[in-house]
């Protein structure tokens, strides 16, 4: 990523300390119920990082694009259980649309390509969006929303909308949001549905390079202290050969989701460079999940699946991050649709000029 000014390193230190402090993967795997939730969150909150993508106009910290990535990186490394990167997104919505944000959880929707909501000429809106995060959560939503053939930001109280509750491969909530005859609290001009959903894959993607990066750093510690056949198991060929591939796959969806956010910070807008790094992205990132995941568990074997292990958090959220804002052969067609728009022709100058 774009190497940090002195303000964006404050930003990152001061959530690492608080992850640190309040939200370790071990301590939360073990606790008794959910309290910690509440008292990360006011942490977080306090701290100004839930709006770190909303201007100081709009009462926000005002942090620029990369700054909030850095975070959603710091975030993925300890496997955060909370919507903080949905209330990111949401802040940063409802900011392009000069909308004030609300304190509190916050997500988004829709979040799947093909899915449109509709405000209809009385103030309201309908339509469903499916597998919303963490919606039951989310005191609002942002939204996107189709009137009259444009595209228009709604703020709407999650309270008012109907929710069918889902679940992700995590257990965290992936619920349906029906939207019908709900009029929104504000509404202003913003986004189009494919650019939020673009956001939201960049996202997904910084944060599995940094849940990666933390898989990485504990199977090769788990491998230094697992005794086999009298030595550590790290000391085995076959097993240091698998830590380089993990450690491969964590480098590549590192460089990979940092490309995304750099190239989202440099730019104005969602054009095709931006649109090509964040599909590269979502695509190789959540590659390196599936395999980066399997190769861990492999290292700890059936200890890294039981409940009281902590690498579980970690791989499951993978898993559902890889599903979340398109997956990889959705983006495989968008991004092959696009190259095959240009023609074989413009095919090398557009790889050559990344």
């Amino acid at each position: 990523m774009t190497v940090m000014n002195e303000a964006g390193k404050l930003i990152a230190d001061t959530a690492a300390r608080i992850f640190r402090d309040l939200g370790d993967p071990q301590t939360l795997n073990g606790a008794a119920d959910d309290r910690w939730r509440a008292r990360l969150w006011r942490a977080l909150e306090d701290a100004g990082l839930t709006k770190a993508w909303v201007p100081e106009s709009l009462d926000g910290a005002g942090a620029s694009v990369a700054d909030g990535f850095e975070v959603l990186r710091i975030a993925g490394e300890f496997a955060a259980a909370l919507p903080l990167a949905e209330t990111l997104l949401a802040g940063w919505l409802l900011a392009q649309a000069k909308l004030k944000v609300p304190q509190g959880m916050l997500s988004v929707a829709p979040v799947r390509n093909g899915e449109s909501l509709l405000l209809g000429p009385d103030g309201k809106l309908s339509g469903t969006a499916a597998a919303v995060p963490f919606a039951r959560d989310a005191g609002h939503l942002a939204v996107v929303a189709r009137r009259g053939g444009a595209a228009t930001v709604a703020l709407v109280e999650r309270g008012k909308c109907a929710i069918r509750p889902g679940a992700s491969m995590a257990e965290e909530p992936r619920d349906d949001v029906v939207f019908d005859g709900v009029a929104p609290v504000a509404t202003g001009d913003g986004l189009e549905e494919g650019e939020l959903i673009a956001m939201g894959a960049a996202v997904r993607a910084v944060q599995m390079g940094g849940a990666l990066q933390t898989v990485l750093d504990r199977s090769v510690a788990y491998a230094k202290e697992r005794v086999a056949f009298e030595r550590p198991i790290g000391g085995f060929q076959a097993v240091q050969h698998n830590l380089a591939r993990l450690a491969g796959e964590a480098a590549v969806a590192l460089a990979a989701s940092g490309s995304a956010a750099d190239a989202i910070d440099g730019a104005q807008g969602f054009d095709e460079a931006v649109l090509l790094e964040i599909a590269s992205a979502k695509i190789r990132v959540g590659e390196a999940a599936e395999k980066g995941a399997a190769i861990a568990h492999q290292v700890h074997g059936a200890i890294g699946f039981s409940k009281e292990h902590v690498l579980h958090r970690y791989t499951q959220r993978l898993w559902a991050w890889r599903d979340d804002f398109g997956s990889e052969s959705a983006w495989a067609v968008r991004l092959g649709d696009a190259v095959a728009a240009k023609g074989a022709d413009a095919l090398w100058p557009m790889l050559a000029a990344r």
